[in-house]
């Protein structure tokens, strides 16, 4: 099933990208039958704004899905992991990082995060799996950090491992979580955000991205 229209209109309402992934392999027990990941990301760091225009994003694609006669379930945006919801439950069983790899939007950064090749660390990212047999992209098999060590050495908490993400070792902690919880919440007057953010800032994919806007604005 041809994936283009889908992403397409998508892309009209506002997503920056838009993938597929065939996610056979990460799924287990309820969720078996949702054998496609669709990732959807937006320019933009995850505010409440950015949530609720992925959460719109996100039913469209279901409502899109379901009027084709398939079945469709979201996986909230990062920040939206309410307890009450019965999809929070299943979130520690599908990660929207595989979606990503598997559509080939991206990679795992030795900063533990998505890093995309043109937007680097900047995207939100929100996931729709569904049974609908839509057409795969291709996926990402390698980390392309190469030897850069940059939010290695520059991590405050030193929770950044300097590990190279591939896809036959998709489960590798690339990052200490514990040290960055512990340095998160020790430092709550930096300018009221939630976390340092320099495993992003100070990554070359996404100080790049910065510089590809402003070409393309000026």
């Amino acid at each position: 099933m041809e994936s283009g229209t889908l992403k397409r209109y998508l892309e009209r309402e506002g997503a920056t990208l838009v993938g597929v992934g065939d996610v056979t392999q990460a799924l287990t027990g309820e969720i078996l039958h949702l054998n496609r990941g669709i990732a959807i990301a937006i320019n933009r760091s995850l505010t409440s704004d950015t949530v609720d225009l992925l959460s719109d994003l996100q039913r469209l694609a279901e409502r899109w899905l379901k009027d084709k006669g398939f079945r469709a379930l979201s996986i909230p945006p990062d920040s939206d992991r309410k307890k009450e919801k019965l999809i929070s439950r299943l979130y520690k069983r599908f990660s929207h990082k595989t979606a990503v790899t598997c559509s080939g939007l991206g990679w795992v950064g030795k900063n533990g995060l998505v890093i995309n090749r043109s937007f680097g660390s900047k995207l939100s990212w929100a996931t729709v799996l569904t049974n609908a047999p839509l057409e795969a992209d291709s996926p990402t098999f390698e980390s392309e950090c190469g030897d850069c060590e940059l939010c290695v050495r520059h991590c405050p908490s030193g929770a950044v491992r300097g590990y190279l993400w591939s896809r036959g070792d998709p489960l590798r902690e690339m990052v200490t979580y514990e040290k960055c919880r512990s340095h998160k919440s020790g430092r709550v007057a930096m300018d009221h955000k939630p976390n340092c953010g320099l495993c992003v800032t100070i990554c070359p994919y996404s100080r790049n991205a910065g510089r590809e806007k402003n070409e393309r604005d000026a």
